[in-house]
C-alpha cells in the first residue's frame, strides 16, 4: 500500500512524503496490532497523536510538527485529522480497505461525526455478542448505521443481560441488517412479552433463533403480538409457538387466520380437533391457504371423500399437505382405486397406512411391489392393496429380511401369501421380533411352523406379556398341546375367568397331557 494512497495524506503537496528520507515508494506500517493497545482520550493531542505514529506514518518518518503542517491542505483541525487517522486504520483492522472507509465515512454522516473512542466501543459491543471478523466486517458493510444508532446500545445490553448472550450471533446479524434501527426499540418488551404470555424462560432463547426476528418481533408492534398470542391460545398457543417458531412470523390476519379457519372448517368447526392437528404438525400453517386447499379439493373430489374422512386423514397424518398433489396424490389415490377400493375404502386404507402417501415411488414403493408380487401377489387386487398398506409401514430391507426368515423356516411362497393374506401386517413386523417368537413356538411350545398358516395373528401377539404368560398359566391346566388360537385371542378379562375356573391338574397326570398336535 503506498502512502501516498492514504486519503488523509492525499493534498496536491503529498509528495513531500515520499521525497523525504526514502524516494522509493513507502509503505504504511502493518495494521495488525489490535487497538486494545489504546486507552479512551477525552481530547486528543499531539502527544497522544504521536503515540498512534505507527498506524499513521510511513516506516521510519516520525509524525512531527513539520508533518501536520505539510497536511494542512486537508481543511481539518489537527484533532479532526487524528481521528479520521484512527478511523481508517481502525477500519483496516476489520479489512476495509482505504476505497471502502473513505466511502462508509462519505456516505453516512454520523459515523463521520462519531469520535473514534464511541465506535471503537460499539465495535467492542457486537464483539461481545460474538459478532466478530468477517461477519462483522459484512455487518458494517451492508449496515454502517450499526455504529451510530442509539437503539443497538440496549438491544445488545439485553441480549447480554436478560439473554445470557445465548442469541445465535448469526441471528443478531440478520437483525441488525434488515432492520431499520428505530424498529429496534422495545425488542425487550416483545420478549417479555412472550414469556409473559407463557413460553416458559428457558425456551424463549430457542423461539429466538428460529424465528425470522425482523418478521416475528421488530415489525410488529407490541398489540400485534399480543392479538397473535390470543388467537392461538384457543388451539394450543404457546405450546404451538415452542414448536414451530417461526410461526410467530406469519401475519395474523392475512395468514395464520385463514389457515387455522380452514383447518377447523373441515373439522366441522370443531376448534379442539383443530388444535389437535396443530400440535401434532404446527408446521402445516407454513403451508398457504391454496396449498392446502388444493389437497383437500384433490381427496374431495378424486377420492371421493367426505370433509370429516378428509380432516380423520389430516388427525391421522397432518403431513399429507407436504406430498405433491400430481406427484404423489394423484398417483397413489389412483393405484387404490386400480385395486378396486371404493373411496370408504380408499379412506379406511389411508387412516391404517396414510404414509403411503407421502413415500417416493422409485426409492421405496416400488421395491416393495416386486416383492409382493414375487410372493404371488397379483396385480389389481384388492389384497395387493393391504399387503401394500402392510408393507408401507416397514423399510424395503426389513420387508426382504421377513420373507427370507419365513423361507428359512420352511415355508414356501406359496405359504407366506397365505398368511399374509389373512394377516397383512405380518409383512411389517420387525424381523427380529418375529424370529424371537417363531423359535419360542417351535423350541419351547414344541409346535410346527406350519401351524401359522391357519393363525398368523400370532406373530402380533407380544412376546413376554402375552404369548409367553399365557402359555405359562394354561400348560398347567390344559397342558401344551393346547390351540395357539385359543390361548391368544380371547381378551383377558375371558382368560383371566377361564384361569380362576380351572384346578391345577394333580401331580403325575401332566405327563398324560403333554403335546397332541
Amino acid at each position: 500500500m503506498l502512502a501516498t494512497a492514504n486519503p488523509l495524506f492525499s493534498c496536491s503537496n503529498s509528495s513531500f512524503l515520499l521525497q523525504a528520507t526514502n524516494p522509493s515508494p513507502i509503505k504504511l506500517q502493518s495494521l495488525a496490532t489490535p487497538f486494545t493497545t489504546f486507552s479512551p482520550h477525552g481530547k486528543f493531542t499531539l502527544a497522544n497523536f504521536a503515540k498512534a505514529s505507527r498506524f499513521l506514518a510511513p516506516v521510519g518518518f516520525p509524525l512531527t510538527k513539520h508533518l501536520l503542517g505539510q497536511c494542512s491542505c486537508l481543511k481539518l483541525p489537527s484533532i479532526l485529522q487524528s481521528e479520521f487517522g484512527l478511523m481508517y486504520s481502525f477500519f483496516a483492522e476489520m479489512g476495509f480497505n482505504e476505497k471502502e472507509s473513505g466511502l462508509l465515512l462519505e456516505q453516512n454522516p454520523a459515523l463521520k461525526s462519531a469520535s473514534f473512542d464511541s465506535i471503537r466501543a460499539r465495535v467492542l459491543l457486537l464483539e461481545s455478542v460474538g459478532i466478530k471478523g468477517v461477519e462483522l466486517y459484512h455487518l458494517i458493510d451492508k449496515s454502517p448505521d450499526v455504529l451510530t444508532a442509539k437503539e443497538i446500545v440496549p438491544l445488545i445490553h439485553f441480549v447480554l443481560n436478560d439473554l445470557e448472550g445465548k442469541v445465535e450471533p448469526a441471528q443478531l446479524r440478520r437483525l441488525l441488517i434488515a432492520t431499520v434501527p428505530r424498529f429496534l426499540a422495545g425488542f425487550d418488551e416483545k420478549v417479555k412479552l412472550l414469556i409473559k404470555r407463557g413460553i416458559p424462560q428457558e425456551k424463549i432463547v430457542h423461539v429466538l433463533n428460529n424465528v425470522n426476528l425482523t418478521k416475528a418481533l421488530s415489525l410488529k408492534s407490541i398489540e400485534e403480538i399480543e392479538k397473535t398470542v390470543t388467537y392461538l391460545s384457543r388451539f394450543g398457543g404457546v405450546d404451538i409457538i415452542v414448536r414451530r417458531p417461526m410461526i410467530l412470523n406469519f401475519d395474523l390476519d392475512t395468514q395464520l387466520i385463514p389457515r387455522v379457519e380452514l383447518l377447523k372448517e373441515i373439522s366441522g368447526g370443531d376448534e379442539d380437533a383443530t388444535g389437535i392437528v396443530l400440535h401434532k404438525l404446527p408446521a402445516i400453517l407454513s403451508y398457504s391457504v391454496k396449498h392446502t386447499g388444493g389437497h383437500v379439493e384433490l381427496l374431495r373430489s378424486f377420492a371421493g371423500l367426505t370433509d370429516p374422512q378428509i380432516f380423520k386423514i389430516f388427525s391421522v397424518f397432518p403431513n399429507v399437505v407436504s406430498a405433491s398433489k400430481e406427484r404423489k396424490l394423484r398417483p397413489r389415490i389412483e393405484f387404490l382405486k386400480q385395486c378396486g377400493l371404493s373411496s370408504d375404502e380408499i379412506f379406511k386404507f389411508l387412516t391404517k397406512a396414510p404414509v403411503f402417501l407421502g413415500l417416493s415411488f422409485e426409492d421405496n414403493l416400488v421395491h416393495k411391489l416386486v416383492v409382493l408380487v414375487k410372493i404371488g401377489y397379483e396385480n389389481g387386487t384388492k389384497e395387493l392393496a393391504a399387503a401394500m398398506g402392510a408393507a408401507s409401514r416397514t423399510s424395503c430391507e426389513n420387508l426382504q429380511n421377513v420373507i427370507g426368515l419365513f423361507l428359512s423356516y420352511g415355508l414356501t411362497y406359496a405359504d407366506i401369501l397365505a398368511m399374509s393374506k389373512k394377516h397383512p401386517q405380518i409383512l411389517q413386523y420387525k424381523c427380529g421380533a418375529l424370529e424371537e417368537k417363531l423359535e419360542f413356538l417351535i423350541e419351547e411350545m414344541g409346535r410346527e411352523v406350519r401351524e401359522l398358516l391357519s393363525f398368523p395373528a400370532f406373530l402380533g401377539y407380544n412376546l413376554d406379556e402375552r404369548i409367553k404368560h399365557r402359555y405359562e398359566v394354561k400348560k398347567l391346566t390344559v397342558g401344551e398341546g393346547m390351540s395357539i388360537n385359543k390361548l391368544l385371542s380371547v381378551s383377558d378379562d375371558r382368560f383371566l375367568n377361564q384361569k380362576q375356573k380351572k384346578k391345577p391338574i394333580p401331580e403325575g397326570q401332566s405327563e398324560r397331557m403333554m403335546k397332541v398336535g
